[in-house]
């Protein structure tokens, strides 16, 4: 396969996995572990392969056309730093996978836990491997997403559900905000890909839209790294299980904010405006971060905290703009997440061990853990910096970086006692650590007797930890190449000349790092008394939590902002929402005509046809009737408003569009009926009692009357000028005059619906989707209003014939008010269906298609729900609407995916005339699939609805049968 390709499939291969992992039954613990571990050895082994091809500042490119006319392209770019976040996320992810075979519990619903970890490993790796600037905004978003299951796993544990809830508020609202800024870069680039942005980077500086771009992906990045003042949602995190702790503190999740800095590091930085933004917010998470760990009793609440604290040392690198603050940045990430994971893994087999995490009960467990306790001291030595470990050197880098001068400011001053003074705090709470959890007497009333765990659990670590001390002795023979591909990916012409040696003399950043050590061993021993019995939480700032500032936050949006807006502007009449959004629509037409001095001619009578003007006065009369009477009868008002739709339906027959006349005559059909079945479920109508009120109804319904009148009268004009305004070339002589060459139809509507603007009838077919599952799943649990419409006589009747079919246990039910009609419905179902594939079938040259053939279809089972009655029906007939949806959205997908196959864009339409024995030559296109998409969603879709409100029925006969049995026993 070729490099391009692996590219491909290293993003196919987790979604893949994710599915597959889906599938498997809950029991199948080891199977869900063999398959994640699987699909992340082969994505290492693949990431392995393309090492070559990056080393020295190559990139590997794979483009998918998809919008090439708007600049949307699915672009994967690899260069050296994409490359080292790849193993980071696979070679992590390995290791989380094993680690979480023994730590799952086999009750947990593991095959979820496998399918979630897999998919949000997909959407992390196509992030760090976008060429594309809106790719990239899609791949972030769904690791916003995946996370939110994975944090969300125990979502029996409200800890969880807020974690989750919190973090994606939090991360979500970044992504948005990250979504504009990219497009303000790619409107100033004129350009979407990375590469073209990247080469663009005096551009973006100088624009006048630099500031608001550089704002905009800053809270992007800075919400998804956790950084200040949006640290304190990853804290509440640790509510999920340790792996996806591990996971997503070491080598995904937050580091994708970082990730984004160094993404665009050599395009943005540079500037007042970056240095003060990102390094305020750096050097306070740095501090704050250290300083809130070191009183945390909850040993993944220490980890989270140092996490947050490291973030901000890798933002403050980045803030400073030089080339090797850079190289020092991406050494930090690297080093990270080696000993950030194996302490993560060390707490989960801590807690799995003793069955608690609290510091204030786990004291001396080196008796009893003492293979974990060494690993755990390493990792921690790591974290604090020690010397001859991985952790050390890119702290040293980070001290030497703050001593240089970047901007003379304040802020830059200050850097050098902000790093120390972080770096005594690192000291005290890793080795708070070390001595409360491992050393000391032998606890008392833990949960559990704690033990090693089974060897393959604690592999992950060991193999961590001693990555941490090989880079931390040989760092040059081990990290320097992947670290230079990483670098000079990064940088480019820039590469500064950097030493990775362990020893650099006595100097400066040396003394740094002595003091931080000393200060950090004397500050945790002075304060060691008093972490021993404390709160959870850090003195003076106990009360001011985050948590409970965002809980403040969405209670005063969600609660009292909506309580005011809902005193101000909600109503229980649905007309005042209809007004504003109509009066909106009106002025949002009438300005740009009246800017442009739009003049409409006068319209004559000359030359119009007296019957197609019949038609129109009757369907404007059954549209006036239809408002009218949906105050008084809503039965006629139905009637009325299907003559509207004949009225409408003659009229695209009139005006030569037979085939949005069958659309059209087949939508009225379906929506009549099922609104004809949803008039009974409606409340009753509010009774104006007095005359004030009744005067003030009058004026109301003047108002809307005149406000109906202009609307309408406005999109008359607009009509009327468009149709007889001569132009020299109209839209539609592009799709007469292509429509065929290009797309191989004859009929124009359908070709422009399945090729012309196939991406959007996807997208349309996809919201129908959607809004048929919501529509399900809100009458599922809709309850009717005490004053609905009682069950109709014949209904009564039908269920009275049912419950006794079902007690003779007979197979038919003799609807005697129904018999002959029923029996016709039944008879036609067949007819409907040869009737729905011969409008398929005739779709590409004649009117019909997919969309009209699937209301057909529709109207079959509709014919057979009302004819049989819903239990009837479902004796008889496995319909399955949700799986018509699901087959629907994936045929076309899949049609339009499989245009890549022959390098064209997304949904490009292939046309053939093939040879087929005993019939001749025939057509043969592609967009046929897409076509038989459409079908299967429209059937699924509406299919849906009707059943939804079939059931409504049938529970609303039963609760009424229940309540009745409670009168009878009762009297």
């Amino acid at each position: 396969m070729t490099e391009p390709n692996l590219l491909l499939l290293l993003i196919l291969l987790p979604f893949m996995g994710s599915v597959l992992a889906a599938m498997l039954p809950g029991n199948a613990r080891n199977a869900e572990a063999w398959l994640s571990g699987a699909v992340t050895i082969v994505a290492f082994a693949i990431a392995i392969r393309l090492f070559p091809s990056v080393a020295d500042g190559g990139v590997v490119r794979r483009q998918v056309d998809w919008l090439p006319e708007l600049g949307l392209n699915f672009t994967l770019r690899m260069d050296g730093f994409a490359w080292l976040f790849t193993i980071l996320i696979m070679g992590i992810g390995f290791l989380v996978v094993l680690y979480a075979r023994y730590y799952m519990s086999p009750k947990d619903p593991v095959p979820r836990f496998f399918s979630f970890l897999l998919a949000f490993m997909g959407a992390m790796q196509g992030m760090v491997i976008s060429g594309n600037l809106i790719v990239l905004a899609i791949f972030w978003e769904l690791t916003s997403i995946f996370s939110f299951l994975l944090i969300g796993y125990w979502h029996h544990n409200a800890a969880a559900r807020d974690g989750a809830r919190m973090a994606l508020t939090i991360t979500g609202i970044g992504g948005l905000c990250l979504l504009v800024g990219l497009i303000i870069i790619g409107h100033i680039v004129g350009s979407y890909e990375l590469d073209d942005v990247l080469a663009s980077g005096n551009l973006i500086r100088e624009h006048d839209l630099y500031v608001p771009a550089l704002l905009l992906v800053l809270m992007g990045a800075l919400t998804k790294s956790a950084q200040f003042p949006f640290h304190f949602w990853l804290p509440n995190a640790m509510a999920a299980p340790t792996p996806v702790s591990a996971y997503l503190h070491s080598a995904t999740m937050v580091k994708a904010g970082v990730f984004l800095l160094v993404r665009l590091w050599p395009v943005m930085s540079g500037t007042d405006e970056w240095f003060f933004i990102v390094g305020i917010a750096g050097m306070t998470t740095l501090v704050l971060g250290a300083f809130f760990a070191i009183f945390q009793q909850d040993l993944k609440g220490l980890l989270a905290y140092s996490t947050i604290s490291h973030l901000g040392l890798i933002t403050t690198l980045l803030s400073f703009g030089s080339p090797l603050s850079a190289v020092a940045a991406i050494f930090h990430m690297m080093n990270h997440a080696t000993f950030k994971a194996s302490l993560f893994m060390a707490a989960g087999i801590i807690d799995h061990e003793a069955g608690t995490r609290d510091m204030r009960k786990l004291s001396g467990l080196f008796i009893f853990l003492p293979i974990t306790a060494t690993l755990a001291m390493v990792a921690s030595a790591a974290m604090a910096g020690v010397p001859l470990l991985n952790g050390f050197l890119s702290k040293e880098m980070f001290f030497a970086e703050t001593l240089e001068q970047h901007s003379g400011v304040w802020l830059d001053r200050i850097s050098p006692y902000v790093a120390t003074l972080a770096g005594a705090f690192a000291v005290a709470y890793s080795l708070r650590f070390i001595h409360t959890v491992f050393f000391g007497p032998k606890p008392v009333g833990l949960p559990r007797e704690p033990h090693e765990p089974p060897h393959w659990m604690r592999r992950p670590i060991e193999l961590l930890v001693l990555i941490c001390l090989i880079v931390g002795v040989v760092p040059g023979m081990t990290v320097g190449p992947y670290l230079h591909a990483a670098v000079v990916s990064v940088l480019g012409d820039r590469t500064p000349e950097y030493s990775l040696s362990i020893w650099h003399g006595i100097n400066l950043p040396l003394i740094m790092s002595v003091v931080a050590l000393v200060a950090g061993v004397a500050l945790y021993f002075l304060l060691r008394g008093y972490l021993a019995t404390c709160e959870d939480g850090t003195p003076f700032l106990r009360n001011l939590k985050g948590q409970r500032i965002f809980e403040r936050i969405l209670v005063t949006i969600s609660w009292r902002m909506a309580r005011w807006m809902e005193a101000n502007f909600g109503t229980r009449r649905l007309q005042p929402q209809l007004r504003l959004v109509v009066f909106l629509a009106f002025i949002a037409g009438l300005w740009p005509l009246f800017r442009a001095g739009f003049t409409p001619k006068v319209p004559t009578l000359a030359g119009v046809d007296p019957v197609f003007a019949a038609i129109w006065v009757v369907g404007g009369v059954c549209a006036i009737g239809a408002a009218h009477q949906a105050k008084y009868h809503r039965l006629a008002a139905l009637v009325l408003m299907g003559g509207a739709g004949i009225a409408t339906c003659l009229t695209f027959v009139w005006l030569s569009a037979p085939d949005l006349a069958i659309t059209q005559l087949m939508v009225e059909i379906v929506t009549t009926v099922l609104i004809l079945l949803g008039l009974r479920w409606l409340p009753k109508r509010i009774e104006e009692v007095d005359n004030s009120i009744s005067a003030t109804s009058r004026m109301r319904r003047h108002r809307d009357f005149a406000l109906a009148v202009l609307c309408g009268a406005g999109m008359s004009v607009i009509a009327y000028a468009m149709m007889t305004n001569p132009l020299p070339y109209t839209i539609s002589d592009f799709f007469l005059l292509r429509a065929y060459t290009e797309g191989g139809g004859t009929n124009v509507v359908n070709v422009i619906l399945v090729d012309f603007r196939g991406f959007d009838t996807f997208g349309e077919i996809v919201v129908l989707g959607i809004v048929a599952l919501t529509v399900f799943a809100l009458l599922r649990r809709f309850r009717p209003a005490s004053d609905s419409v009682g069950v109709p006589e014949q209904q009564r009747r039908q269920n009275e014939y049912d419950d006794a079919a079902e007690d003779r246990e007979v197979g038919t039910t003799v609807h005697d008010y129904l018999m002959v009609p029923s029996v016709i419905m039944q008879w036609m179902f067949p007819v409907t269906i040869l009737i729905a594939a011969y409008l398929f079938l005739r779709g590409h040259d004649l009117p019909g298609g997919g969309f009209a053939a699937g209301i057909a279809m529709a109207i079959g089972f509709l014919l057979q729900y009302l004819a049989g009655g819903t239990r009837w029906v479902e004796d008889r007939l496995r319909i399955l609407p949700v799986r018509w949806i699901g087959f629907g959205l994936l045929m076309a997908a899949f049609t339009g995916m499989g245009a890549w196959l022959f390098g064209y864009p997304f949904l490009t339409s292939y046309f053939q005339y093939l040879d087929i024995p005993f019939i001749g030559k025939a057509p043969v296109a592609s967009a046929l699939l897409f076509d038989l998409g459409v079908f299967a969603l429209v059937v699924g879709a509406t299919v849906l609805i009707l059943i939804a409100l079939a059931h409504q029925s049938v529970r609303s006969h039963r609760v009424r049968a229940v309540e009745a049995a409670k009168v009878e026993e009762q009297a």
